[in-house]
């Protein structure tokens, strides 16, 4: 009988055990805990001044050329241009040294600011000159010229001739058409220029882009007169392939007939005397 409870409790804690090792095998794995990821560091970034487009070498930097862009600090060259006004004011009226793509930031070594050795230099198209005339207020349209404008170069002479006619004793003449202003006195760029004529002081000298032989003929031309400036339209001619016009010569007697031109002579009198039944005969003075 003993032997039999034995054999009942052996077989009772075997069916238990073979029924616990079973009850782990088929139970689902336990979730592991979540693991706690710290929170990221925010990312510094620094804000500096970029390119807003594709930019050539040679061109003069105006306000839309410039941009904003935001890089981590970390990444910052040491040498970047920050983004603050007055920063952007240094910029404004810079020559671009080399090409640079949009969205480039700037550095100082990539351009040339007005004052900079060579500037002037490097504002000069190919093969072209810079020339400087002396103007004033009249002659220099009181302040309404500023640097890029086009315009017209026009000589005014007296010529003391007591032998002359009275209009034919003053001419003007335009020495060069279409010619590029790149500096009045020593400031080469619109951006740094007042905001109105009222306040922009009177300039003395306009610098000129010419030629070779442009600049003899503006040599030679501030040697016999009076030089005055006339802005031309920013608008190009509808007919680019059409041939210029050749300038003539104005005389003193073409705007006042009171000087006896040429194209306004004072008709002469007539008197005509009768005699009888005779013809009459007719006398001009």
């Amino acid at each position: 009988m003993f032997i039999r409870i034995a054999l009942f409790a052996v077989m009772a804690f075997g069916l238990a055990g073979f029924g616990t090792v079973a009850w782990i095998s088929f139970r689902p794995p336990v979730a592991p805990a979540a693991a706690i990821t710290p929170a990221a560091a925010p990312v510094h970034k620094t804000a500096v001044v970029a390119a807003a487009r594709e930019l050539r070498a040679g061109t003069l930097l105006k306000p839309e050329d410039l941009s904003v862009r935001e890089i981590p600090t970390s990444e910052v060259p040491a040498d970047v241009v920050p983004d603050n006004p007055e920063a952007r004011r240094g910029l404004i009226g810079a020559i671009v040294r080399r090409n640079l793509p949009a969205g480039q930031a700037f550095i100082p070594a990539d351009v040339l600011r007005p004052g900079d050795h060579g500037f002037l230099a490097a504002v000069l198209g190919p093969n072209q000159r810079a020339i400087t005339v002396g103007v004033d207020v009249v002659s220099g349209t009181a302040g309404l010229i500023w640097p890029g404008d086009k315009v017209d170069l026009i000589l005014t002479q007296s010529l003391e001739d007591p032998t002359r006619p009275l209009g034919r004793r003053v001419a003007a003449e335009t020495v060069l058409a279409d010619v590029r202003v790149i500096a009045i006195d020593q400031q080469l760029f619109q951006g740094a220029a007042p905001n109105s004529a009222a306040d922009a002081p009177t300039a003395r000298t306009v610098t000129l882009e010419v030629s070779a032989s442009q600049a003899e003929r503006v040599s030679v031309a501030t040697r016999l007169g009076r030089l005055s400036l006339v802005v031309r339209s920013a608008e190009r001619s509808a007919e680019p392939d059409a041939p210029p016009v050749r300038p003539g010569i104005t005389w003193a007697g073409d705007v006042s007939p009171a000087l006896g031109g040429s194209n306004a002579e004072t008709p002469p009198n007539i008197m005509r005397i009768f005699q009888g039944q005779t013809e009459g005969k007719e006398f001009r003075f």
